[in-house]
């Protein structure tokens, strides 16, 4: 049996417009299936905190010119829904694993849309673009593409199939990926990049959301290994989780096992460095602002301890734009 769970958002509130929206309903209703995530409270929810504010960067820059969007990995469906305000996209599709995630999303999407009638939405269940190569679904291609692919692998005594625990991926894999990528936890943004090129239209572009636990340098590295991407920082910002206890856990576990290093930081620290830094100049100064804090960084465990100290601590989250130069 399906545990279901809905969640009622307004819609304003949400993506922080004063207008009332033109696309979606004012009242969002979002099932959320098992094996979805949970969207959090909206300093919780890492898409309306960190993502939102890059993709409304992306409108400003290219007003009107994102007619179509694809979501990674997508869950609900809410980021889709999203952007479909900020865009006003005509083509709406998303993807993630388990079937009933997908089509629930795809429902999510279709019930929320002030005219479903006038939008194509579509649904794709499987790993990564897989199901994009099938025969049925071949040539399907997107203005932008969103994921925000999880980095931590699943612990081997979880099934992906139960709980909600596709938050998390598995790490045994048939593809080849480099050592310092995979030591970053960055496996699946790799292969969401390497990739990325068969899915794109003609400057197109795919927009990772990938916490800053990991060194920008780190992240940018990935360019070195993938012919004809070039990868840049669009939007650059900080937050502290209500769950942060289970996520400095897992990383703390994660370099016991040898990866990382990860980075964080104490909340006063990050106050400082962002400190005036405007949404539009974010990405631009996002080097010198992880410089900034170079001495200030602290270890998953050094992050842990401090946590159970009751001290406030967290971390960066870099949004990054991938663009293909050699289409």
């Amino acid at each position: 049996m399906v545990d279901v769970i809905y969640q009622n958002i307004n819609t304003s509130e949400y993506l922080n417009i004063k207008s009332k929206p033109v696309h979606i309903k004012e009242q969002l209703k979002i099932k959320i299936v098992d094996n979805s995530f949970l969207p959090g409270a909206k300093d919780d929810d890492w898409f309306a905190h960190s993502a939102l504010p890059a993709l409304k960067l992306i409108e400003k820059e290219r007003p009107g010119e994102i007619k179509s969007f694809l979501s990674i990995g997508s869950g609900p469906g809410l980021d889709v829904l999203a952007s479909a305000e900020v865009f006003g996209s005509k083509k709406l599709a998303l993807t993630d694993l388990q079937e009933s995630v997908v089509k629930s999303g795809v429902q999510n999407i279709k019930s929320n849309l002030l005219e479903p009638e006038k939008i194509e939405v579509k649904g794709y269940s499987g790993d990564l673009f897989e199901p994009l190569r099938s025969k049925e679904n071949e040539n399907q291609r997107f203005d932008l593409i969103y994921e925000n692919l999880p980095n931590v692998p699943l612990p081997e005594d979880e099934d992906i199939n139960k709980s909600r625990s596709s938050t998390a991926f598995l790490e045994k894999r048939s593809e080849k990926i480099p050592g310092e990528v995979k030591d970053a936890l960055l496996d699946l943004h790799y292969l969401a990049i390497q990739q990325v090129h068969e899915f794109l239209n003609k400057n197109g572009a795919l927009i990772s959301l990938i916490s800053g636990v990991i060194p920008i340098d780190t992240v940018k590295s990935i360019e070195k290994y993938i012919d004809g991407v070039k990868i840049d920082v669009l939007y650059y910002n900080w937050n502290i989780q209500t769950s942060f206890y289970s996520v400095i856990n897992t990383y703390a576990k994660q370099e016991e096992q040898g990866y990382g290093p990860f980075i964080f930081y104490r909340e006063n620290d990050l106050k400082k460095a962002f400190e005036g830094v405007s949404d539009e100049e974010s990405g631009k100064k996002a080097l010198d602002i992880e410089k900034s804090l170079k001495d200030k960084r602290l270890t998953a465990t050094e992050a842990l301890k401090l946590l159970n100290q009751g001290e406030n601590v967290g971390y960066t989250i870099a949004i990054l734009k991938t663009t293909i130069y050699d289409q």
